[in-house]
């Protein structure tokens, strides 16, 4: 196969994984990292077919619904092994894939090459503004959370394993990392994509504030 042939295989594949996810990681959130990386990619001239090889396979082995929270990347790099990927590429995408995800406010970003910033910050992105509060809904119901305890703060986790480990309020998880991203995009393009995001999620908490005292 060659790479169109491959990337349209992989979307068919990711599409069938993740069709019916109601945790705000469905097809439709990868199809919006893959646009948006697409889009980061033309900007800052990356290898386009890195790029969408880990944007579309980015939250196949997400240690978020992983038991043993494994990182590895075995399904993707399965996946890419499959299709027949050049094995150079299939390294550099399961590099980027392993540090793809927040991991705590006070945890070292990994990520060493552009392909992979472009990635982390297409994903990011997704995490805020209009869409990014929905889907911060759709994880706190997916995993029983409470929508907010004015008798719980948030707490910036120094180390994954806190992070991993908390089961905070939905709310928290602005303070705790929805509203850091913005200063922690990579690339220009998304920097400036994100600064309206986070006034849109800036505005819906004064919001939900005042309405939780009855204003």
């Amino acid at each position: 196969m060659n790479q169109n042939e491959i990337i349209q295989k992989t979307i068919e594949y990711i599409k069938q994984e993740f069709g019916g996810d109601s945790s705000g990681h469905d097809w439709w959130h990868i199809y919006r990292v893959w646009k948006n990386a697409l889009s980061i990619c033309e900007q800052e001239q990356a290898d386009k077919y890195i790029v969408e090889l880990a944007a579309l396979l980015h939250d196949l082995d997400d240690w978020k619904f992983n038991e043993s929270g494994d990182e590895t990347p075995h399904r993707a790099k399965a996946w890419m092994q499959q299709c027949g990927v050049d094995p150079h590429i299939v390294e550099q995408v399961c590099e980027i894939i392993m540090h793809v995800s927040y991991k705590g406010a006070g945890v070292e970003n990994k990520m060493k090459s552009l392909e992979g910033f472009i990635v982390q910050d297409a994903d990011r992105l997704d995490a805020i503004g209009a869409i990014g509060i929905g889907r911060a809904f759709a994880y706190g119901g997916y995993k029983n959370r409470q929508l907010y305890d004015p008798d719980s703060p948030p707490n910036l986790h120094g180390t994954f394993e806190q992070y991993k480990n908390s089961k905070s309020a939905t709310i928290n998880h602005f303070y705790e990392k929805l509203l850091l991203l913005k200063d922690m995009m990579n690339t220009v393009t998304a920097k400036r994509i994100a600064q309206e995001r986070h006034e849109v999620m800036l505005k819906f908490l004064d919001q939900f504030m005042r309405e939780w005292n009855g204003e």
